[in-house]
């Protein structure tokens, strides 16, 4: 979890350095594919089905499952998710169960140990004991589609080749343990980038003010308004997401308007998948997670919802260094190594949960036993919340959709074909009264919050704001209320949206698009206000020579938009690098300061830092990043020349042959804190998009059919198809996937039709 594992790669692209690459080289990639030919693979007869069942596919290859039975639907289902994402299904089983090392070699040993430890299936069992018998039924025939699938096929993912995976069946418990892998606590990469820096004097200082800071974002809603291992999980648990809800005040259309656009790892193929589905119960079209059997973002004919990550304090660290050895209970867990001798996991349990800082990660930090308290350990019903909620016929049952929901913590908004919008905190947490006072809690402290837990019932909600709107972007949920969260994102997007409808209104579904696709940064401009302010003031400015005085001038021109096409974003990312690089080693040596110049939420606290500072100090930095800006004013055209974007496989990272794993690099707009996230360390150089916006939806709630979707890549994971890249032009360019709901408009957007049936009585 601390930066040598950050700067391991992504996801499975951490263990995928440790491939054998002459292995590797033993499977070619597959021969290209085209959709007629991808669908001929998909089984069609002797189903285990009650009754004869529809997939219909659009040209993009995205299904939508017609069936006369919930049952049937969830097979299908099932079969879809294994069709489009097996490989990828797989390989997040692997990582979320810690074998690692089985497909990868003894490179992965020390990620393994880590994964243990973190214990994502823990609650798996317990969770599944605790599901609804409809929710349950629903997964295992999910299951069952997946199984069936994987053991029909004539010729497997890409990925079971080059990694020796084998046909391994599929239960409950693998479905559930990924969706704890996608609950991953983004607080643990707050703890990744803060521990190195406990061991100063000046912490307690430090932590309080990051605290404070974080804890102080702008509100999505005023609650008195209410009636009542870091990269390996970059890809999950640094989430992001923008979300609108729109009331019709606020409109053209006459109706609400729900936007939403996720942000996770840029990969291919995307971590979500579209699908559609129409059975007794359930008609929705959304945005899935392969491998999980629920529209984690979607709309049902009379409902829509969306959400971002509420970025909840969701998790404590308690100092075990007190506990008796007979209150610490040790088993070891047997680690299959490929290539190699296999090994073992120690993982060592507390009352407050496993020893964290047995993880190999840690191992350098000068820190006590720290026993990891997580609301992910316990049991919870996330897939039974997301199926309830899109059943809900009104935002009462919605709300109440979310009673066993607890991680990851959502902030979720809803709107409904009556013109009513709403957003409630979807999470389970502990009570707390506000900001933990450390990093490193005393046990003593555990009874106070984690002794009475709240749920959506005890937190404040929204429902129809007089402000006639909605906007989350992991800000903080509520003004007033119980705390939930202290590391919550900049207000950049969440002002911006604000803005912008507040400008725009009444608002229609262009002026929605262009929102998702918006580059302004409000606080980069008044960071470079400061900046040019200093640079008048020391007088650095009148002494600039001639490219030091081209970079002032690009800067003081730019309009604060991270466009493509932009110069002045690049001089200013230039300056801003060289300043804080030079700032912090100044104010906190040449070993931490690097680490806390990387610390992503320092940029609240650079501002009141440069205004603490002495003019000595300031000044060596402004030099700094001028010399830097001054540098690079013929390196880069344009800020798409400078900010590339990569869509590549986890495999990439492979050597030797991870050049046939990247399949596109592109220049884009965009940035860290812009509505169209891309996001980026702080670089003078050129350098690639760490995670970002990688799928959008709007629905007009006026028309069922008036929905549009789109992924940052495309739907297939079958490496080679002609659909895995498809939709990349249209993310580009602000375009969209209609995904109606009505039978005229399926059968008209999905005319390619594949016939399911059951198998002889």
């Amino acid at each position: 979890m601390n930066r040598t594992m950050r700067r391991a790669g992504r996801g499975l692209a951490l263990a995928a350095g440790g491939l054998l690459a002459g292995c590797a080289l033993l499977a070619p990639l597959p021969a290209p594919t085209g959709l007629a030919e991808r669908l001929a693979a998909f089984p069609t007869r002797g189903l285990p089905l009650r009754a004869p069942v529809t997939v219909r596919w659009n040209d993009r290859h995205i299904p939508f499952i017609e069936a006369e039975d919930d049952g049937d639907a969830a097979f299908a289902l099932g079969l879809v998710h294994a069709h489009l994402r097996l490989g990828q299904m797989a390989m997040a089983r692997t990582i979320a169960y810690g074998r690692l090392s089985e497909a990868v070699g003894p490179l992965a040993l020390d990620i393994d140990r880590g994964l243990r430890i973190l214990s994502f299936p823990r609650a798996a069992a317990a969770s599944e004991r605790a599901m609804a018998p409809e929710a349950l039924h629903w997964v295992r025939r999910f299951v069952e589609g997946i199984n069936h699938y994987q053991d029909a096929a004539r010729e497997l993912p890409h990925e079971f080749r080059v990694l020796g995976l084998s046909r391994e069946p599929w239960t409950v418990a693998d479905v559930l343990t990924i969706g704890r892998l996608a609950g991953t606590d983004v607080n643990w990469l707050v703890w990744s980038d803060l521990l190195p820096l406990r061991a100063r004097a000046d912490w307690p200082e430090l932590w309080a003010r990051l605290a404070a800071r974080g804890a102080a974002s702008f509100p999505s809603f005023d609650a008195g308004e209410s009636a009542g291992l870091e990269r390996l999980l970059a890809g999950t648990g640094r989430t992001g997401s923008n979300s609108l809800a729109l009331a019709p005040g606020r409109t053209d259309t006459g109706g609400a308007i729900i936007a939403s656009d996720p942000h996770l790892g840029i990969l291919a193929p995307n971590v979500w998948l579209l699908a559609g589905v129409r059975s007794p119960s359930y008609h929705a079209v959304g945005l899935m997670g392969p491998g999980l059997p629920v529209f984690a973002i979607g709309r049902a004919p009379r409902i829509a919802w969306g959400g971002a990550n509420m970025r909840a304090a969701s998790s404590d660290l308690f100092d075990a260094s007190g506990l008796a050895a007979r209150d610490i209970v040790e088993r070891v867990e047997p680690v299959a190594v490929r290539w190699w001798f296999d090994s073992e996991a120690t993982v060592r349990e507390t009352p407050w949960g496993p020893i964290l800082t047995d993880a190999p990660q840690l191992a350098g930090l000068d820190l006590p036993p720290l026993a990891l308290k997580w609301t992910g350990h316990a049991a919870s019903d996330e897939i039974g919340a997301m199926l309830a909620a899109s059943r809900a016929r009104n935002f009462a049952e919605f709300r109440a959709a979310f009673e066993n929901f607890a991680v990851p913590g959502q902030n979720m908004l809803y709107a409904d074909a009556e013109g009513n919008i709403g957003q409630i905190m979807a999470v389970r947490a502990p009570a707390r009264d506000g900001p933990p006072a450390d990093a490193v809690l005393d046990p003593a402290a555990h009874g106070a919050g984690w002794g009475a837990m709240r749920g959506v019932g005890d937190l404040p909600f929204a429902f129809n704001p007089p402000a006639g709107f909605l906007a989350t972007a992991n800000n903080r949920p509520a003004a007033g209320g119980p705390p939930v969260g202290f590391f919550f994102s900049s207000d950049d997007r969440a002002r911006r949206m604000a803005a912008i409808v507040e400008a725009e209104t009444p608002v229609g579904i262009e002026t929605v698009k262009a929102l998702q696709r918006d580059s302004r940064v409000e606080s980069a401009v008044a960071l470079r206000d400061l900046f040019l302010a200093r640079l008048e003031e020391t007088g650095l400015a009148a002494a600039a020579d001639a490219g030091a005085a081209e970079a002032i001038r690009r800067m003081r021109a730019w309009d604060g938009h991270y466009r493509p096409e932009s110069v002045g974003a690049v001089s200013f990312e230039q300056f801003r690098h060289g300043f804080i690089s030079a700032f912090y080693v100044e104010a906190f040596g040449a070993e931490d300061g690097p680490v806390l110049a990387g610390v992503g939420r320092i940029a609240m606290l650079l501002r009141e830092d440069i205004e603490a500072a002495g003019e000595a100090a300031t000044r060596a930095a402004l030099a700094s990043g001028l010399e830097a800006a001054a540098a690079g004013l013929d390196r880069f055209a344009n800020w798409a020349d400078m900010h590339r974007l990569e869509l590549s496989h986890p495999l990439a990272a492979a050597p030797l042959i991870g050049g046939r794993y990247r399949f596109a690099e592109h220049g884009v707009g965009g940035s860290s804190d812009s509505l169209m996230k891309t996001a980026h360390d702080s670089s003078a150089d050129r350098h690639t998009v760490d995670y970002g916006s990688n799928a959008r939806h709007i629905s007009d709630m006026t028309d069922p059919d008036a929905n549009w979707f789109v992924l940052l890549g495309g739907q297939d994971g079958w490496i080679e198809s002609s659909t895995m890249l498809d939709q990349w032009p249209l993310w580009r360019d602000g375009d969209y996937v209609r995904m109606p709901l009505t039978p005229d408009a399926v059968r008209e957007s999905f005319p390619r039709v594949l016939a399911l049936e059951p198998a002889a009585p």
